[in-house]
């Protein structure tokens, strides 16, 4: 089991963002400090443009920040090179987008299998443990189809299962059912706060959706670089 070594999984402290646009400094947040703690499930909403994707790749040690600092699972990741940040990503986060970003030439399995063999697993275990994920969320009759033959459900849920499948201690989920239609939106709903219950994984979703937001433990809205709780 790939246990935490902290209740805080990821902790933003006092940090700035911003870009320039030609004209000038054009700032996204501002001092802004958030934990995520073990199995907790957070909603972060705001309007377009406000810098909730942004935000999310942040938490996630995708995008530098300009200044503050950043801990994942107690590690500063400004004090690590891109390869210990990698290795660290790997181990504690998954990542869910709005687009499935399935690699097409692979079936389902190699999919998911894919972090699993990234970090040096052999493909006989990658692959046992990419298909009981894949049995998990209800894709063990898809594990040799590829993306092109899997429905829009089927490839979210299969993506799902490659954000999970190294029993990370965070998922970051942006818009993860923005582009499904309302049946199979709620599919991705359940199935997403399943895992979140039974696996004690932490879940931070940037939503439009309040029906998924209200299933959520707290929800922040991300409002002119600021983060206050509805």
């Amino acid at each position: 089991m790939n246990k935490p070594k902290n209740d805080v999984i990821i902790d933003c402290k006092n940090i700035d963002q911003y870009f320039d646009d030609g004209t000038g400094r054009v700032d996204i947040f501002q001092g802004l400090n958030l934990q995520i703690k073990t199995g907790q499930r957070l909603a972060i909403v705001g309007a377009s443009g406000s810098g909730k994707s942004t935000l999310l790749y942040m938490m996630g040690g995708l995008d530098k920040i300009k200044s503050g600092r950043l801990l994942l699972d107690g590690h500063d990741v400004s004090q690590l090179n891109a390869k210990k940040l990698g290795i660290l990503r790997n181990k504690t986060l998954g990542f869910v987008y709005q687009f499935h970003h399935l690699l097409h030439e692979f079936s389902a399995l190699e999919n998911v299998a894919m972090p699993l063999l990234i970090r040096g697993d052999s493909t006989a275990q990658a692959k046992e443990q990419a298909a009981d994920i894949l049995q998990q969320v209800g894709l063990s009759h898809r594990l040799k189809h590829k993306p092109g033959e899997l429905s829009g459900g089927e490839r979210q849920r299969a993506a799902i299962a490659r954000a999970l499948v190294t029993n990370p201690h965070c998922l970051l989920a942006d818009e993860p059912t923005g582009n499904l239609d309302n049946t199979t939106a709620k599919q991705v709903y359940d199935l997403l706060i399943k895992l979140n219950e039974e696996m004690h994984t932490s879940l931070v979703l940037v939503t439009h959706d309040e029906s998924l937001a209200s299933r959520m433990d707290k929800t922040l809205l991300l409002s002119d670089g600021k983060l206050s709780q509805i």
